[in-house]
Order: structure tokens, then C-alpha cells, then sequence
């Protein structure tokens, strides 16, 4: 069986897929980036792993529905994307496999049968795989945020990835919700190019580095004012801990904002 890549997305803003025509194709080339990774991948996942930006817990945790419902985690927009459906199933023997591999590892780890699909997950999921044919489990942020915590615990995770498990971190490179406009312009241009280095061409080991000590980089806190939307960054990378990183989405989105994806590990790795 092939090793599968882990992904870092940039996951776009609100229920951007049910709203094209409303955003003019401002979304056209995320949403082509996340539809080339299911073809770039060298086969269909059993199942997929999304970290999600848009869940924090005291412990990790993790969905153990089989049948998840939606979480419209998102306010101020049209009244029929508050009634989407991702209908996926969830995986609840592999959330409960999850998570006795971090307790394993002696990282605290809970389930949760309730939790739905947040827009983190479902906005991302249904441009990957429309049909929602494939089980989703997702996993929530440690509300401390502490990077290498998850790093770590990306590390525990990282032998699904040889039994056809994805992991995918759903989150923005850069989030600043209240600099979201031409403001923002130098700031994510600066932050993006020092991630770009840190991803892309440091080694493995000083990119992690790199990663521990991301709120040195160059404006961090004005694309991260708050880091819940880096942290699945840790995880995947943490996942991936010797595997080169590569750019698989990078734009000026709305003309202004630096934003990319990444992907560690080649497609067709075994």
C-alpha cells in the first residue's frame, strides 16, 4: 500500500461552495487545488483524517459519530448555506483507534459522539470528494494551542498514513479577520514568504524548528493574532516529520492576501 501525503489547506472563508456565483470565481483556484489532491493522490483513501481549525477541546478529541450532522459554525450569510449537507459517514472504530494510539503515546485524547461537521471540514470535503462516499473523522485543536503539542501528536498519527488514512489540516495561512483587505497586503506577502521557507525548503528537522518558534517569524501576529488556525499546520507536519514540503496552492486572494497550501510527502510515495 502506498504512504499517503498529509496536507496543510487553506480552507477559504464561510460556505464559500455554496456561494460561486455570489463570490465571482474569487474561490476558483482553491477550489482547484483541493480537487487536484484526490486526483494527485496514488489511491482513494479508506478514510480521512481532518484537523480542523474550527474545534478546540481541553484534550485532543475526536468525532465518534457514525453518522455526523453539520455545525454552520458561521454567521451573516445567505439562509440556504445554513442548510448544506456533507453527508459523510464517520469512522467511530477508527476515532476510538485514534484515539488509543495518542494515549499510547501519552497524550490525552477524547471522543465525542455529538460533534458535527464544522465548515473547516465540510467546505474542504466537498470539493475533495463531492459524493461523500469516503468516512471522516475529525480532530479537534488542544485549546492551549501549544505548538509542540501538536506536533507531537501529529508524530503518533503518522502510521495511518501507511494504512490508507489522509490527514488533512484545515486552516488559513493567514487569519486576521479584522485585516482582511488591502491592509493586509505586506503583512501576509512577509509571513508567507518566511512559511514558504520553513515549509518548503528547510530540512525536515530545523523546519520543525522553525515551526516551535513560528510567532518569531516576520509579522506573525498580524496574520495570526490568534494561532487556531496554524495549529493543524503542527499536526500534519508532525505527521510527515522527515518528508520534504511542497507549495500545492498559493494566491493573492481578492488581490491582496497571501495565502497557500502544502503537502508533505510526494503523492505516490510507498
Amino acid at each position: 500500500m502506498n504512504r499517503l501525503p498529509t496536507y496543510f489547506v487553506s480552507h477559504g472563508g464561510g460556505p464559500w461552495p455554496w456561494m460561486k456565483e455570489q463570490f465571482g470565481g474569487a474561490f476558483d483556484q482553491l477550489e482547484a487545488s483541493l480537487q487536484e489532491m484526490a486526483r494527485a493522490l496514488p489511491e482513494k483513501p479508506k478514510a480521512v483524517l481532518v484537523v480542523t481549525g474550527h474545534w478546540e477541546e481541553n484534550a485532543f478529541t475526536l468525532s465518534s459519530s457514525a453518522a455526523p450532522g453539520m455545525v454552520y459554525d458561521y454567521s451573516g450569510f445567505p439562509e440556504h448555506t445554513y442548510h448544506v449537507k456533507y453527508p459523510a459517514p464517520g469512522a467511530p472504530e477508527l476515532a476510538t483507534r485514534i484515539q488509543a494510539m495518542l494515549q499510547k503515546g501519552g497524550v490525552n485524547a477524547a471522543l465525542d459522539p455529538q460533534r458535527g461537521y464544522d465548515h473547516g471540514t465540510f467546505t474542504v470535503m466537498a470539493s475533495v470528494y463531492p459524493d461523500a462516499d469516503i468516512p471522516v473523522v475529525q480532530l479537534s485543536l488542544r485549546s492551549d494551542l501549544d505548538p509542540k503539542a501538536h506536533i507531537d501528536a501529529g508524530r503518533l498519527l503518522a502510521p495511518l498514513r501507511d494504512e490508507g488514512i489522509l490527514i488533512i489540516g484545515s486552516g488559513l495561512s493567514y487569519h486576521n479577520l479584522r485585516m482582511f483587505n488591502a491592509s493586509a497586503t505586506a503583512a501576509s506577502q512577509a509571513f508567507d514568504r518566511w512559511l514558504q521557507k520553513a515549509l518548503t525548503k528547510a530540512p525536515p528537522r530545523e523546519r520543525e524548528q522553525y515551526l516551535l518558534h513560528w510567532d518569531s517569524a516576520p509579522s506573525a501576529r498580524v496574520a495570526h493574532p490568534r494561532e487556531d488556525h496554524l495549529m493543524p499546520l503542527m499536526v500534519v507536519v508532525g505527521a510527515a516529520y522527515e518528508e520534504a514540503g511542497s507549495c500545492v496552492y498559493h494566491e493573492d486572494f481578492f488581490g491582496n492576501i497571501a495565502v497557500s497550501s502544502f503537502r508533505f510527502g510526494p503523492p505516490g510515495q510507498s
